[in-house]
């Protein structure tokens, strides 16, 4: 459908399409959050939901991750932001709405505060305190000497801890956001508090913005949670897409 996707440092972006209706030119863009990749059991849940309902769907893997080119160790916010820039160049005369988990909610809040090529923009779970995040779960590990959650496939650099630091946090960011906006989050997610969405969603524009809590749910919106999360997000598009 796209031909191979690729950065501007010209590493190939992982992607599957899921068709909607015939015709139609809106387009979910997915994306994941860190250690994760576009095969995370909820997001291809979330991408065969919206296709069936006649979304079009796209989920991708950004560099470093899953089976896209580049190294782990490269990955952070900004190359991500940049990563994303490269998908919306690919998928140009489409109208976009980035749907991003986690550090790729961050990710979208960043190149959507600056890329008008982004109509709609949905926060699954999105971190916002980046400089805490990194604080809270890794501050007792030795960068570019241990892992992330003791895991040797993802190992922690200097320049992901860097990046997170220097950004701090994108709370202020709300108020950029101009487009459509729909935020989700659990109230039992222990990896990004869900005072992250409630504190972006303070500076954010009242007219423009839907904050969905889910009870019980944890980051990553695992079994029962899957489907509410589905129907929220569907419900929500078909309010937006004619």
């Amino acid at each position: 459908m796209f031909g191979e996707i690729k950065n501007r440092q010209g590493e190939r972006l992982d992607y599957t399409f899921h068709p909607g209706r015939p015709g139609i030119r809106n387009l979910v863009v997915l994306g994941h959050g860190v250690t994760g990749n576009k095969d995370r059991p909820f997001l291809v849940a979330l991408a065969e939901g919206l296709s069936a309902a006649g979304h079009p769907v796209l989920r991708f893997s950004y560099s470093g991750n899953g089976g896209s080119g580049g190294r782990f160790v490269d990955s952070n916010i900004s190359k991500e932001v940049q990563d994303l820039g490269g998908v919306l160049d690919a998928v140009d005369g489409w109208k976009v709405c980035y749907a991003g988990h986690s550090m790729g909610g961050a990710v979208g809040v960043l190149r959507a505060s600056q890329d008008p090529r982004i109509r709609w923009l949905i926060s699954l779970a999105g971190m916002v305190h980046t400089a805490d995040f990194a604080r809270r779960e890794f501050g007792s590990v030795i960068p570019d000497q241990g892992n992330m959650w003791d895991d040797p496939a993802c190992p922690l650099s200097s320049a992901y801890m860097k990046d997170l630091g220097s950004i701090g946090s994108l709370a202020d960011r709300g108020g950029a956001i101009r487009v459509p906006w729909l935020l989700v989050h659990g109230t039992e997610d222990d990896v990004v508090p869900i005072q992250d969405s409630r504190d972006i969603l303070a500076k954010a524009s009242k007219a423009t913005t839907q904050f969905v809590e889910m009870p019980g749910s944890n980051h990553v919106f695992a079994n029962e949670h899957t489907a509410k999360l589905v129907e929220i997000v569907k419900t929500w598009l078909t309010s937006q897409w004619p």
